[in-house]
């Protein structure tokens, strides 16, 4: 049932990259991962770019921050390029308390703006759902504002699926209600029972491996390979990642139709 290459999200080795690059990605390569998604870990985009290659790992997504897109969208878009990637995601969206309209707007500008400099340059840009877009708004959420606002000729979506549902979000029915804007995903799973709510944080222990929490993973995956997704990153947030990822890695390849 998972039908992508196998990716990791860069996140994951917040605990590793410290201790030297070409350590955390032989760790990389020895797990079975082809797909980064991430930054350079201090190096140069030409430096990382070559330690993966030589391991066998494409980086077909990188990341920026949401000031760099708004302000100089034109380094954004050559960063990339050095990198190679073929996509750029920012996920997180500045706020302070609640996520409001005028945060949204915000981002709505940015998204646009900044997503029309990087496909002039050949980059498709996505907003990674981050949870705390689900406060009402409308006839929807301020997600499905932003989603209506933006140009889906500019602005795609990636969907980490535990933020969604920690947000109140229904990842299955998103996957449905915007299809092909969606192009990527975060996989990861949340403890059983754990508080939610709309902050778009909690602790790393409620980040469990794949198949052992509350997200219908399964029909997560059925719905993805419909609308045709072809990168999906493992992203593990606990402090176990070096003891969980194995398992949930295992969870994904005994997934049949």
């Amino acid at each position: 049932m998972y039908k992508a290459p196998l990716g990791i999200a860069a996140y994951t080795f917040r605990n590793e990259f410290p201790k030297g690059v070409e350590h955390t990605l032989d760790i990389i390569q020895e797990m079975g991962f082809t797909e980064y998604e991430g930054g350079t870990a201090g190096l140069t985009p030409e430096e990382f770019k070559k330690l993966c290659a030589e391991r066998g790992i494409s980086i077909p997504s990188t990341g920026t921050g949401f000031e760099q897109l708004e302000e100089d969208p034109q380094a954004v878009a050559d960063r990339v390029k050095a990198l190679g990637a073929n996509y750029v995601m920012c996920a997180w969206i500045p706020h302070k308390g609640d996520f409001t309209k005028a945060n949204a707007d915000r981002a709505i500008k940015a998204f646009n703006e900044g997503g029309k400099v990087l496909k002039e340059n050949g980059i498709i840009f996505k907003y990674h759902v981050h949870g705390y877009e689900f406060q009402p708004y409308g006839n929807g959420t301020l997600l499905d504002y932003i989603i209506e606002n933006t140009d889906p000729e500019y602005v795609s979506l990636q969907m980490d699926v535990m933020w969604t549902h920690f947000g109140g979000g229904d990842p299955v029915a998103l996957l449905k209600k915007y299809g092909d804007r969606w192009v990527s995903l975060h996989l990861k799973d949340f403890r059983k029972g754990a508080p939610k709510d709309m902050t778009g944080l909690t602790g790393p222990e409620n980040d469990v491996p794949l198949g052992t929490g509350e997200l219908d993973i399964p029909g997560i995956l059925r719905e993805s390979n419909k609308i045709g997704i072809k990168h999906m990153f493992i992203e593990d947030e606990s402090d176990h990642e070096l003891e969980n990822l194995p398992k949930s890695i295992a969870y994904l390849k005994s997934l049949k139709y």
